[in-house]
């Protein structure tokens, strides 16, 4: 029973040992990605602000203006896959497409082309936020996940299965020490006979 338990205790040691570095390494990666997916998101979130703040002159000539804009530009489609990246599915803008509604170039002010870019720039800022807000947070999760595993792994398994092969050899000592001294007893008492 000990040598089996001992060379299950010793195998499982091994395979703990050998998944643990390459489960470090992938956490690593993560950590990785998961800082530049931070960081391109806050680049985002300043170029949203950077780009409203220079619309704001824009929008208060168009309030002199009785013009209908609702619907001018609205968003037909959007496309986003998911790619996998260091083992997470995280999703990606493909495509945006959207549908501008037909106008007069003579009926509406010259700005109007103007105002369609613009509300075009801010739609696809705002659809690439959304989605790499969305990035950042799957990346969180999966740091989070990897972590745990790792410190599974450090912290519990491997020193557990330590102390499992260590008992076990303490027993296995133990019970050979035994059955010397029994032994030996039973020699005295043969040769006293």
């Amino acid at each position: 029973m000990d040598n089996s338990s001992l060379a299950h205790q010793r195998n499982q040691l091994r395979l703990f040992q050998r998944f643990l570095p390459s489960l470090d390494l992938k956490r690593q990666q993560l950590l990785t990605v998961q800082k530049a997916s931070q960081q391109e998101l806050a680049e985002l979130e300043q170029r949203v602000t950077q780009f409203t703040e220079s619309l704001t002159g824009l929008f208060e000539p168009l309030g002199a203006y009785e013009i209908e804009l609702a619907g001018l530009v609205t968003v037909d489609s959007v496309v986003v896959d998911e790619e996998n990246v260091v083992g997470a599915k995280l999703p990606i803008v493909r495509e945006i497409n959207f549908q501008t509604a037909p106008y007069s170039l003579l009926a509406k002010p010259f700005w109007v082309d103007f105002l369609v870019e613009a509300i075009e720039q801010m739609c696809t800022l705002r659809v690439h936020l959304q989605v790499q807000r969305e990035r950042v947070t799957r990346l969180n999760r999966q740091v989070k996940r990897i972590t745990q595993r790792v410190n599974l792994f450090e912290k519990i398994l491997i020193p557990r299965t330590k102390e499992n092969i260590k008992r076990i050899e303490v027993r296995r000592g133990e019970q050979e020490r035994t059955a010397v001294v029994r032994s030996k007893i039973a020699k005295k008492k043969h040769s006293l006979s």
